[in-house]
């Protein structure tokens, strides 16, 4: 049997050394992958996953989060949650404890995370909401006759949200949906994602995170996947179980990434933005691919004690 291993999007490494201690001692890969990002969650200067999260154009944050086992394929999601910061155990919860379904949105989430007892907090950091009312402010970029600065919150969503949402863009710095895949000791396969989404979102957006065979794909045969960017296109182009497919053709991990990023680029977008992907497979190999140079992923295995940190191949 292969030895243990974690890999992760960007930003991850915040986490890995939480899920890799797990799996240095034996532990489960669902165990390793809900503390990795249950730590990524709670990293307050990561403005795209949990506390601190960018908000959509109302001012509020809403965290999408899923989490899927390889063995049995089981698959548990939620999407559109506000006031709970660890949305990855909730997701782990409507797998563990509610498999009749895989996927609960907005107040059906929130309600299954009280009766679970699961911590409520608030979302929304000061660092947060000065970002969001910068983005707020008049610029050139503003729509003509609109007085964003003036009806900031609930009343520029109700006058203009679908302007509003086109014209903001991300903030400035690292970003993006951060992905963890596990193997353990095992053999057991797990991959989870978690996310706030795209910063300044039309309320209610849900992305390809929460979306088994988008986001995220795990088949213990042939291995995982999980994908970052623009959600709308991944889900378009099912992109992690795309990946997960040409694993089961016979492509290595990193080749198989790149078709994946490839396919999605013969998809029309006017709202185009880069995709990256990463997958591991069952023997521990593992790649990732990108479309901007400069790209990584993080990993931990056997026998280390630090991230390291592997270039994506560039795409496109």
């Amino acid at each position: 049997m292969t030895g243990a291993v974690i890999i992760g999007s960007e930003r991850s490494e915040v986490g890995l050394p939480a899920g890799f201690a797990i799996l240095s001692t034996g532990g489960s890969a669902l165990d390793a992958v809900e503390a990795a990002l249950r730590a990524c969650e709670d990293n307050l200067a990561d403005h795209y996953v949990g506390t601190g999260g960018l908000p959509n154009a109302r001012g509020e944050v809403e965290l999408d989060a899923s989490v899927m086992v390889g063995s049995t394929r089981a698959f548990g999601a939620v999407a559109a949650v506000k006031n709970y910061p660890h949305p990855i155990s909730i997701a782990r919860a409507v797998l563990e404890r509610l498999p009749q379904h895989v996927l609960l949105v907005g107040t059906g989430a929130e309600l299954f995370a009280d009766e679970c007892g699961f911590e409520q907090g608030d979302l929304l950091t000061e660092e947060a909401k000065a970002e969001w009312l910068e983005a707020l402010s008049p610029s050139e970029a503003s729509v003509e006759g609109e007085n964003t600065a003036a009806t900031a919150g609930d009343e520029a969503y109700r006058l203009a949200a679908v302007e509003l949402v086109q014209r903001l863009a991300p903030h400035d710095g690292p970003w993006g949906t951060i992905n963890v895949i596990a193997l353990d000791r095992s053999g057991e396969l797990v991959a989870g994602v978690s996310t706030s989404g795209y910063p300044f979102k039309y309320p209610g957006r849900v992305g390809d995170s929460a979306l088994a065979g988008a986001g995220n794909y795990c088949d213990l045969r042939y291995g995982a996947a999980a994908c970052t960017g623009r959600g709308e296109l991944t889900i378009r182009a099912t992109g992690a179980r795309h990946v997960v497919e040409r694993l089961a053709a016979g492509d290595d991990p990193e080749s198989a990434c790149a078709a994946m990023l490839a396919e999605a680029a013969t998809l029309p977008d006017p709202f185009r933005a880069e995709l990256r992907v990463l997958a591991l497979t069952p023997d521990g190999r593992h790649g990732g691919a990108a479309g901007q140079a400069g790209s990584t992923y993080s990993v931990m295995s056997e026998g280390e004690t630090r991230v390291r940190f592997l270039p994506r191949r560039v795409v496109g």
